[in-house]
C-alpha cells in the first residue's frame, strides 16, 4: 500500500492535472474534481485491487469502480492515467473532438479502466449494485466501489438502488459520497433539502461510515472498515470542500462547472507543487 506522504504527492499532481485539463478544454467541472481528489487517489493507489495490465471490462477477478457522478470525469481520468491505464499525455485531449476522454466517461472507444459510461446523474449505483450481485453469483470475492455526489443524491433512482442493494445484502458493494455541500444551483441544503445523509442511508439498511475526505489516513481507515464489515452494503460519507486546494475555488459552487482562464489556472497551479511531472 502506498504511504500517506506519497498519496499526498499524487493527490496534488491529480489536482494539477484537473486544472490544466479543464482550462485547456475551456469547459468541465473542476470544483468537485478537486474536492474528491484525495479520496480517488487513495482508492486507486491504496485501496482497490486492480491491475492495468490485466484489466478487463467484465470486472472478473478484480475490484471495480463506477463513477456515478459523471461530471467528475477529470479526476477520474487523471487517476486512471497516473495509475497506468493509458498515457498521461492523453489527458491533454479532454473534451476534444475524437478524444477518448469525453465530458462524461464513455466506453465507445474502449478507454481502459472504464467499466461503464456515466450518463444522467443517479444511474451509477444501480449499475454498481448489479455488478456486485453478479460477483456474488460468480463466487468472486472482489469489491465494487461507486462514487456519488451529495447533490446527485437528490435523484430518486439512487434510493431505489439503495433499497435493492440492501434487500440483497450486497456487502461487497462500497459506495461513497463526495459530501462537499455544494451543487450547481448553490448549497445542497438550500436546493432540495437532502438533509442528513447518514440517517437516510442507515434507514435504508446500509452500514454508514463517516470520514474526513482530505485526510489520507482517515480515508484509508474508512475504506478498510468498509471492507471488513459484512452483511450490508456500505456507504462512506466523505466530508470534503468544493474546490479544495485552491483558495479562490474553495467552498463555493461557482466552480462546479466553470473552467478557469489561463491566468486563473496559473494562479491556482502556483498553490499546488508539481510532484510527478505535468503532462
Amino acid at each position: 500500500m502506498t504511504d500517506t506522504i506519497e498519496l499526498g504527492r499524487i493527490s496534488t499532481q491529480v489536482r494539477r492535472d484537473v486544472l490544466r485539463m479543464v482550462t485547456s478544454a475551456g469547459s468541465g467541472h473542476p470544483g468537485g474534481s478537486l474536492s474528491i481528489a484525495d479520496v480517488m487517489t487513495c482508492l486507486y493507489f491504496g485501496v482497490m485491487e486492480h491491475n492495468p495490465a490485466t484489466w478487463t471490462r467484465d470486472a472478473k477477478g478484480q475490484d471495480a469502480f463506477i463513477l456515478s457522478a459523471g461530471h467528475l470525469a477529470p479526476v477520474y481520468y487523471s487517476v486512471l492515467a497516473r495509475a497506468g491505464y493509458f498515457p498521461v499525455s492523453e489527458l491533454s485531449t479532454l473534451r476534444r473532438f475524437g478524444s477518448r476522454l469525453q465530458g462524461h466517461p464513455c466506453v465507445t472507444d474502449a478507454l481502459p479502466g472504464v467499466f461503464k459510461p456515466s450518463g444522467s446523474l443517479g444511474q451509477g449505483l444501480a449499475t454498481a449494485a448489479g455488478i456486485a450481485l453478479g460477483k456474488k453469483m460468480d463466487g468472486d470475492t472482489h469489491k465494487v466501489y461507486v462514487l456519488l455526489g451529495d447533490g446527485e443524491s437528490e435523484e430518486g433512482e439512487v434510493w431505489e438502488s439503495g433499497m435493492w442493494a440492501s434487500f440483497h445484502k450486497l456487502d461487497n458493494l462500497i459506495a461513497f459520497t463526495d459530501l462537499n455541500g455544494q451543487q450547481i444551483d448553490g448549497p445542497t441544503a438550500n436546493v432540495a433539502g437532502i438533509s442528513d445523509l447518514e440517517e437516510k442511508w442507515a434507514a435504508f439498511g446500509w452500514d454508514v461510515i463517516l470520514a474526513d475526505g482530505h485526510d489520507h489516513q482517515s480515508i484509508l481507515d474508512a475504506f478498510s472498515l468498509a471492507v471488513s464489515r459484512n452483511g450490508k452494503p456500505k456507504m462512506v460519507l466523505f466530508r470534503t470542500e468544493m474546490g479544495h486546494g485552491v483558495d479562490f475555488m474553495a467552498g463555493t459552487n461557482k466552480w462546479h462547472g466553470k473552467a478557469p482562464s489561463e491566468e486563473q489556472c496559473a494562479q491556482a497551479l502556483a498553490q499546488l507543487e508539481e510532484t510527478l511531472g505535468d503532462y
